[in-house]
């Protein structure tokens, strides 16, 4: 991998400024590896979710009571109980084979919304060999008694027992609805976090017509919603100069990869892209990079990351509601 690639994100050297984001392809040791070969600069493991944690034990009572009730006879029978699969073991040898085979940084994924608990799990995940943590906080708001500072509360305070609780950078994946989400990303990195990572997709439900049951469907992120993004990349940018920023959604493209590094991403994230093409993609990405920039006469990546952030752009107005305007405005039917 060329020099020209060279980035730094959440303290740590990458080869590249294009991380794999959390996938089935992250999850396993073989598309891990043939990421590694395609150029990625870091990898982010699949989240370990808070219901998966939870619902251990009563898989493992289920499984310890298998033979409750048997006859006498077989007094000393006790059940095979495999626990390979279980998710926290699951995870944490993903982790430790990732991080004994690979030479870009492994980072760890961790998925939930209350404190305690996940701190060990935070612990765990490092001690497996994780060099970094990312906290991908999702919680439906659907309690009409809980107000968005009580919500926004938790999740500073979830962010800040981790935090303080291992030795590596914490990113934080945010979600877009937030109401004041400058303030709350600086309350983010206020609370101990190195970098974030915007933003956090979620998979909406929908409905069959047919069966009337709610079904979820998985849909992959389309160029467009590069667009949301790239704006508060580019508007938090000169807030937090020495935050690191991920730009993940809508990378398709080398062009895409370009754009983000633009805004003022110290790196571009991509899941479908890789989802759809195969982890070879990220090479292809990469040279579709290297093209632009040699068009541009960029010499490295450092020379053109943030050029286009707020505070840097011509029109720095278009990246609020200026821009609202002349979008209307500019639609001529």
């Amino acid at each position: 991998m060329t020099d020209r690639l060279r980035s730094r994100y959440l303290g740590l050297d990458l080869a590249s400024p294009l991380v794999a984001s959390p996938s089935p392809l992250t999850g396993s040791l073989d598309s891990l590896l043939r990421l590694e070969d395609a150029g990625v600069g870091a990898v982010v493991l699949p989240s370990l979710f808070e219901e998966e944690v939870e619902g251990e034990p009563l898989l493992l009572l289920e499984r310890m009571e298998a033979g409750a009730g048997v006859v006498g006879e077989a007094a000393e029978y006790f059940p095979d109980v495999d626990l390979d699969h279980l998710g926290l073991d699951r995870h944490l040898v993903l982790v430790q084979e990732a991080a004994s085979r690979l030479s870009v940084p492994v980072v760890a994924s961790l998925n939930g919304t209350s404190p305690g608990g996940w701190v060990r799990y935070a612990r765990e995940l490092v001690d497996a060999g994780a060099r970094a943590l990312e906290l991908n906080m999702y919680d439906v708001a659907a309690d009409p008694a809980r107000s968005s500072a009580d919500v926004e509360g938790a999740y500073l305070t979830l962010v800040a027992e981790v935090c303080r609780s291992v030795d590596v950078p914490v990113a934080v994946k945010l979600s877009p609805y937030v109401t004041s989400l400058a303030h709350f990303a600086r309350e983010v990195v206020g609370a101990g976090a190195a970098g974030l990572v915007l933003f956090n997709r979620f998979y909406q439900p929908d409905l069959d017509l047919v069966t009337l049951d709610v079904t979820a469907r998985l849909e992959l992120s389309r160029r467009g919603e590069l667009r949301l993004p790239l704006r508060w990349i580019a508007i938090l940018r000169p807030q937090l100069t020495s935050t690191s920023l991920a730009l993940t959604s809508g990378v398709a493209s080398g062009a895409d990869v370009a754009k983000g590094l633009l805004a003022g991403a110290d790196v571009v994230m991509s899941t479908s892209e890789l989802l759809r093409s195969g982890p070879g993609r990220a090479r292809g990405l990469l040279d579709e990079l290297l093209a632009w920039m040699d068009e541009g006469e960029y010499a490295d990546v450092d020379e053109l990351r943030g050029s286009v952030a707020q505070h840097a752009a011509s029109d720095p107005t278009a990246y609020e509601r200026a821009q609202y305007q002349r979008v209307l405005a500019s639609w001529h039917g």
